[in-house]
């Protein structure tokens, strides 16, 4: 073996090496500090759009079997470590029980123990309406890819938060806009998108429901990149005329 085929077999490897260091760094962030999460629907329009590209902290809550890869498949263990509970009004990302694979993100409504109603599309939380404040139209791209208009609110939650909702239907005409009272579990989490029209989410018990606490992935933190749409990250040919970059690095509240 010649002193040339030597080296080259050594940068080959050296190159290998210098890749697997680099997957095992990526998947570490991801694991313990900072998940990368594409938005596919419009669930969370006007706060999150479809094509939004943002960062979940996994440090918010602490860690579960869900906040490692795969953990919907396997159990590596029960419970949270160094868990803290989501507050009222955060955006979380989090598996339901009904599917455990699949990633969900919605808004904290209903923490343990709450009273959650919805009375002609207003929501009650503890039989205490959230005042809604007209706040024009907003217009963006649906699920469909068409356009959506559609009436913009501000609502305040009982802590004083206030958030934008969407409403397609006038208020007492939507699906969830009559509902019985949800009284959320001990341990369990109502979770709500802000398209109330367009969000299945724990109104639909048998879809969503309610969320155990180590279901949780962590919390929405930041925007850092927006395509537009239905527009892929990958496909750069296209964000000239679909990227929202006015969206870049900007925070989800």
């Amino acid at each position: 073996m010649t002193t040339k085929t030597i080296k080259h077999k050594d940068s080959l490897w050296e190159n290998v090496k210098s890749l697997l260091y680099a997957i095992l760094l990526a998947v570490l962030i991801r694991t313990v500090w900072l998940q990368p999460f594409h938005i596919p629907s419009g669930s969370m329009i006007p706060t999150l759009l479809i094509g939004d590209n943002l960062f979940v902290s996994k440090t918010a809550y602490g860690y579960s079997r869900y906040s490692i890869p795969f953990g919907g498949d396997i159990n590596y263990f029960s419970g949270r470590i160094w868990s803290a509970e989501p507050k009222l009004g955060e955006i979380a990302v989090f598996r339901s029980v009904v599917e455990p694979n699949t990633d969900f993100i919605k808004r904290v409504i209903g923490l343990p123990g709450d009273r959650i109603q919805m009375k002609q599309g207003i929501l009650h939380i503890n039989d205490v309406p959230c005042p809604v404040e007209p706040d024009g139209e907003y217009q963006t791209i649906n699920d469909d890819e068409t356009v959506l208009k559609a009436a913009q609110y501000i609502e305040t939650l009982p802590n004083g938060l206030k958030h934008l909702i969407l409403k397609q239907i006038p208020f007492g005409e939507g699906t969830y806009d009559n509902t019985p009272v949800y009284e959320v579990p001990a341990g369990h989490f109502f979770m709500m998108g802000d398209n109330r029209d367009g969000s299945n989410d724990s109104r639909a018990q048998a879809v969503v429901g309610y969320i155990p606490l180590e279901n949780f992935v962590g919390r929405a933190s930041f925007i850092f990149f927006s395509t537009g749409g239905h527009t892929a990250l990958w496909e750069i040919w296209k964000w000239p005329l679909t990227a929202h970059y006015s969206r870049i690095f900007q925070g989800i509240h």
